[in-house]
């Protein structure tokens, strides 16, 4: 029998005090704690510690999570400790506890890199088409620098199977579907796009590091002119695999003039309509040229980035219905997921 995750709305998130005497006992004794909830983000809870001089951020689990492995904050936490050591920009990884008992869920603290995260805005200094082409080229360019990491160097030697990455993320977000329906419903949609991404799978080039949310507002910038992202965020689907996911991931959620306005998908990046961002092709086309490598199967890439993103939301949808969670936004997945997957299917069949 499947059980519903469960998780208890009354008990804090972060019990300051706890965290105090774990932070006093690991990194030595220190000044009281302020800690802050991070209101951006659906998927990992984000906190903001301050200690005396030190600024941190604090990454959890959500209550009640239906697809755990989406979750995995010491995933996160060996992977941006691998490559902080390398030309792929992390923020530094502090500490990191996997005792739920501390704070009622495994957790880690990394450095707070501050600057604009360009979510429903740009800055005001980036006010020039030229600044803003300048954004895109800057996301692509950090990419490339991930996908470039000699991982077995950096110590993530079996973080992930180099081989049979896209039949085994079939499977995975397979399997994750099947945790979640009992408790949501069935979307048809998504079944029929899995079939069709079983039918079309193509053959994977060298493994890289793989990001697994690798897009626009999971990143921050310098704050001025000339544009220069400083860190990347959010690495807790990262893995070893097909790097092509990662630009499929990306240009799927860099939204152009003409696309389709609804609540989940063009939430994801409205900025980059705005005169100035490069296009899509703009964007593969600079990744083909920094990495050497050619971006083939574009469509079966972006029709894959749907279908993870729909089964993911329908996990955060799962929750909602469930009760474990106070995120509005959750509520409008009840049409959200099945225009995404009516989206794949679209590009699926060359829409």
């Amino acid at each position: 029998m499947t059980h519903a995750p469960t998780g208890d709305l009354s008990r804090p998130l972060v019990n300051p005090a706890a965290l105090s005497r774990w932070l006093d006992e690991t990194l030595g004794p220190g000044p009281e704690i302020s800690v802050e909830r991070h209101q951006v983000g659906h998927s990992i809870e984000t906190f903001f510690v301050i200690r005396g001089e030190h600024e941190w951020v604090l990454r959890r689990p959500p209550r009640g999570a239906f697809l755990p492995t989406a979750h995995d904050v010491l995933r996160e936490f060996r992977v941006i400790s691998a490559l902080a050591e390398t030309p792929a920009r992390v923020p530094r990884p502090v500490a990191a506890c996997a005792d739920p008992e501390v704070i009622g869920a495994p957790f880690y603290l990394a450095e707070r890199v501050h600057g604009p995260v360009i979510r429903t805005e740009v800055p005001a200094e980036f006010a020039s088409e030229a600044d803003r082409r300048a954004i895109g080229d800057e996301v692509i360019d950090a990419l490339v620098e991930v996908h470039a990491v000699d991982w077995r160097a950096a110590g993530l030697e079996g973080f992930g199977k180099p081989a049979g990455y896209l039949e085994r993320q079939l499977r995975r977000w397979s399997g994750q579907l099947e945790l979640t329906e009992p408790f949501s419903r069935r979307v048809d949609e998504v079944h029929e796009a899995a079939d069709w991404l079983k039918a079309n799978r193509p053959e994977s080039g060298p493994s890289t590091v793989v990001h697994g949310d690798y897009r626009l507002d999971n990143a921050a910038f310098a704050p001025h002119p000339p544009a220069r992202l400083r860190a990347i965020f959010d690495w807790e689907m990262s893995t070893i695999g097909d790097p092509l996911a990662d630009v499929g991931w990306l240009v799927t959620s860099w939204v152009e003039p003409g696309d389709p306005e609804d609540a989940v998908f063009g939430s994801l990046a409205q900025v980059t309509r705005q005169r100035g961002f490069p296009s899509r092709a703009d964007l593969v086309a600079r990744y083909e040229e920094r990495s050497s490598r050619g971006v083939l199967h574009l469509e079966w890439y972006m029709v894959l980035a749907l279908w993870k993103l729909a089964i993911l939301l329908e996990g955060s949808y799962a929750r909602h219905l469930a009760g474990l969670t106070d995120d509005p936004f959750f509520a409008l997945l009840g049409e959200g997921v099945p225009t995404l997957a009516r989206r794949a299917l679209e590009i699926a069949r060359g829409g």
